[in-house]
Order: structure tokens, then C-alpha cells, then sequence
């Protein structure tokens, strides 16, 4: 974050509000991608976001159309106020919502993910279409996957193009994290999956504390849908809520409260858990393999995630 952003971004929220601004201070550690500044001028707060990579505006579209379903749908967010450009860096400016970030408030974890629970059945129910992390038509909530080689854009073709990838000489033998016995033993697994009768929601794809603030009157609001797609529900936010307990991110009591705001009961759970396990190794072997196509320098970390959940999840 530059002294040239808080100088953007002040430019872009003086021509927004139509008022010389009094302050801007940049929002410090709870954006990985984009700057985030809160700007004061003498009868507004807002939130201004920036993104120095062009293709953001497609996010911020995204995010934007999220947001505002969400809304309708109940679920306490910030107000999108605009989407733009200045130059050549997109930009989004945001209502303030007043409050505490989820893992800086004086609430209860529990408190906060079972309210998190309870919007994730909310927006899972948004009506759209499609499959995928960027969204083609506003109108209609459908959303694709970008194509690439073996991989036609779909649900099923996802599962294929990581069971065709399961090959003797597959990458992941030689990284150590499976042997050819057990990418036999997964591909088993992948293939089930194909039969299976998922059904398809909004998924936030990033659930946690970070991305709420809790105000005093303990009203949590959801941020920052980034990381949002259309994708196998509920079953793809649980396994990345999953990952979160993986990592530590989230305690048992935490997740336990999460499926009780969901409304998702201890039966139920426990039958969906297998593929549930089996659904946290095919994106963690996705990932991985992103990752040794597109950016090298992001292969350890997923190596180290995928070898964890193989040895939790493979029997």
C-alpha cells in the first residue's frame, strides 16, 4: 500500500461524494488483494477498494451483484455505492459498516459462526444458474468456469479432468504425495462422485471471521465475496469450513455452531461426511495442480495441504 493509492483513492471518493475529503486511512491487514481505505469527509464515510490488476473489475462486477443479493436475501452487508475505474485500476466504494472484524470482536466465536451458518443457507438458496467463479449475465445469476485444456467448464467435467490427471506419471507421484496404489484408490473415489445428485448454489468461497464485522448491538454483516462461484452446495462451503478446522483457523465448537445456524444436523452431516472427505482431496489435488501450471511459487503450500488431508481422508 503507497502514499500514490491513498492519493488514488482519494481522488476517486472526492469525485464520488462531490466533497473535499477530511481524512483517508488505509485499512491494514485484512485484504490480501485488494487496498482497502476508509475515507471521511465532512457528512460521509465510505470504503474505497482498489486493485491495481485490470481483470479485478470482473470481481468487483461480481462482488457487487453478490452483495446486492445478499442483501435481498436478508443477510446484513455494506452497500455498494459504486464500481469503476480510475485509469487503469478498478475500484469499488462501499457503505462503512461500523463495527469490529469477527476475530477482533468482544462476541462470542460460536455467536458469530452460527450467524454465519444461518446466511449461508440464505444465500445458498439465491437463485442461479451455471458453474463457475465468474458471472456472465447479471440478469439471470449464470455463472461459468474459464476453459482450459481437458476441461470443458462443468461440474462433471472438474471431477473428470482430475481423474484423467491421476495417471502413473502424475506429478503429485512424483511430489510424494501419493503412490500409484493410492491415486488407484482415489480415482475410485473421484468417480463416485460423478453419480452423485449434487445440487447447485451462490457459494461465498472464503467463510470466516475476517470477513465479518459484529457492531455493538452484536449485528454481524458478511464481507468480501471475492472468492464467490457457483459450485455444489451445501457441501463446497462445509469442506472449505472443513479446511479452516484443518488448519486451525476454527475450532470443533465453532464448526458444530456453524452447522447448527445452517440447520444441518448430526445425522445429516455424518452422511455426507464421506464425500465431504472426498471433496476436500479433489481441491486440494486441484489446487495443487493450479498451482504447478500457473503459479510455481504457491506449489509448497499446496503440496504441504494436499499431504495433510491425504492423510487424514485416504483409508
Amino acid at each position: 500500500m503507497t502514499k500514490l493509492d491513498s492519493n488514488i483513492a482519494k481522488e476517486i471518493a472526492s469525485a464520488y461524494l462531490q466533497e473535499s475529503i477530511n481524512s483517508i486511512d488505509p485499512i491494514v491487514g485484512k485484504g490480501s488483494v485488494n487496498q482497502l481505505f476508509i475515507v471521511r469527509s465532512n457528512n460521509n464515510e465510505i470504503v474505497v477498494r482498489l486493485n491495481h490488476d485490470r481483470r479485478a473489475m470482473i470481481e468487483y462486477e461480481k462482488e457487487s451483484w453478490c452483495i446486492d443479493q445478499a442483501i435481498q436475501s436478508g443477510i446484513p452487508s455494506p452497500d455498494v455505492l459504486a464500481v469503476g475505474q480510475y485509469g487503469e485500476t478498478p475500484y469499488m466504494i462501499l457503505s462503512l459498516v461500523e463495527g469490529e472484524h469477527g476475530e477482533n470482536s468482544q462476541i462470542e466465536n460460536k455467536y458469530i459462526w452460527r450467524k454465519i451458518g444461518q446466511y449461508t443457507k440464505a444465500f445458498h438458496s439465491i437463485k442461479v444458474s451455471g458453474f463457475g467463479e465468474i458471472l456472465a449475465d447479471r440478469d439471470s445469476g449464470a455463472f461459468e468456469a474459464p476453459l482450459h485444456e481437458n476441461f470443458d467448464g462443468t461440474w462433471l467435467g472438474y471431477i473428470k479432468y482430475n481423474i484423467n490427471s491421476l495417471t502413473a506419471e502424475d506429478e503429485l507421484i512424483k511430489l510424494g504425495i501419493l503412490t500409484i496404489h493410492q491415486s488407484e484408490t482415489i480415482k475410485k473415489r473421484f468417480e463416485r462422485l460423478l453419480e452423485q445428485p449434487f445440487q447447485f448454489g451462490l457459494t461465498h468461497g472464503d467463510l470466516s471471521l475476517k470477513n465479518t464485522i459484529v457492531n455493538k448491538d452484536g449485528l454481524v454483516s458478511l464481507l468480501d465475496w471475492g472468492s464467490a462461484a457457483v459450485n455444489i452446495v451445501p457441501h463446497w462451503d462445509l469442506i472449505l469450513c472443513l479446511q479452516c478446522l484443518i488448519d486451525g483457523k476454527l475450532n470443533a465448537a465453532e464448526f458444530q455452531a456453524f452447522l447448527e445456524g445452517y440447520g444441518i444436523t448430526r445425522s445429516q452431516f455424518l452422511s455426507m461426511e464421506k464425500d465431504l472427505h472426498t471433496l476436500i482431496l479433489l481441491n486440494a489435488f486441484d489446487k495443487l495442480r493450479w498451482a504447478i501450471d500457473c503459479n510455481p511459487l504457491c506449489i509448497p503450500d499446496f503440496v504441504k495441504r494436499a499431504k495433510i488431508v491425504v492423510g487424514l481422508f485416504l483409508d
